[in-house]
């Protein structure tokens, strides 16, 4: 005849059997969640954001500078990779910053980081 374990046995085997699910899952876990927790600490260590997405490249002539709306009119060639001709036209720019040493009538090479915001200007040649 089997002989049944007493209640106290049970919660003893039951609790032993808790903590040891506990001690080998906490360690998954807590690896689950530490690399987002890691991946910035707060501080700036010197490291620049990422670049930014580059949807297409240009080339053009700075018209019109706008520091008050942060807006750059370029005349610009033919963008292939959108399939827009060359126009006359107004972009947004990423940062402000990107305006500082610009002058109308400067040649200049940009990235858009969308159909309406240059992302980095690059002077090919000063007006």
């Amino acid at each position: 005849m089997k002989r049944q374990a007493s209640p106290e046995i049970r919660r003893n085997a039951k609790a032993h059997l808790t903590r040891a699910v506990t001690v080998l899952c906490l360690p998954v876990c807590l690896l689950a969640i530490a690399p987002p927790a890691l991946a910035h600490d707060g501080h700036d260590h010197g490291h620049h954001a990422a670049p930014q997405t580059v949807l297409a490249s240009g080339q053009g002539v700075v018209e019109k500078i706008d520091l008050d709306k942060q807006r750059l009119t370029l005349s610009h060639d033919p963008i292939p990779t959108l399939n827009w001709p060359g126009m006359t036209m107004p972009f947004n720019v990423a940062d402000p910053a990107l305006l500082k040493n610009l002058k109308v009538g400067d040649k200049v090479a940009f990235d858009l980081a969308d159909e309406r915001t240059i992302g980095q200007i690059r002077v090919q040649g000063k007006n």
